[in-house]
Order: C-alpha cells, then sequence, then structure tokens
C-alpha cells in the first residue's frame, strides 16, 4: 500500500481509535464485534474474537442425548462400512 492509500485515524482521549467504515465492512465487523488485541514487533494486530471457545473431543463427547436404541457392535460396523463405501464414490 503506498503512502496515498494509508487509511489514518486517530487515538481519542479516552484511548479509542475509529477503524474506517471500509475496513470495517471488509471485516464483516459490526458493532459489538469483540476483537482480540496483539502488540507485535510492528505494531497492534487486531482479530475478530472466535463465537465459540475452542473445544476439543473431551469436551463435548456425550453432551448429545441419543435418539433411538443403542445399535450393537455388528450395526455399528455395517453403518461404518456403509460410509466408508459412500465416501470412496464421491
Amino acid at each position: 500500500m503506498g503512502l496515498q492509500e494509508r487509511i489514518t485515524t486517530v487515538v481519542s482521549t479516552k484511548g479509542q481509535v475509529i477503524l474506517p467504515k471500509a475496513i470495517r465492512d471488509q471485516r464483516h465487523w459490526g458493532a459489538g464485534t469483540r476483537l482480540i488485541v496483539e502488540e507485535t514487533a510492528d505494531g497492534v494486530l487486531l482479530k475478530s474474537m472466535p463465537v465459540f471457545a475452542p473445544t476439543d473431543i473431551d469436551a463435548v463427547f456425550g453432551s448429545l442425548r441419543p435418539t433411538g436404541p443403542a445399535l450393537s457392535i455388528d450395526a455399528m460396523n455395517a453403518v461404518i462400512a456403509d460410509e466408508a463405501r459412500r465416501r470412496a464414490r464421491d
């Protein structure tokens, strides 16, 4: 980005910075968007905060209620084999 193309803003007396509308629109950052502020060697980096906290399989395993009777091991293996065959065709 050349010097004439740079977008500038000002830090207010309250320490607030207004992000230009073009940047907010490009990033889809509406009012209330939470941002992560990181200090880098080149300056400050703003990133949108994920809507959901990071999780792993252990945190969510078993959180969904079953909708029917439990399957036998043979029935589970048959479903897995059917899905593997379907994906091999795709």
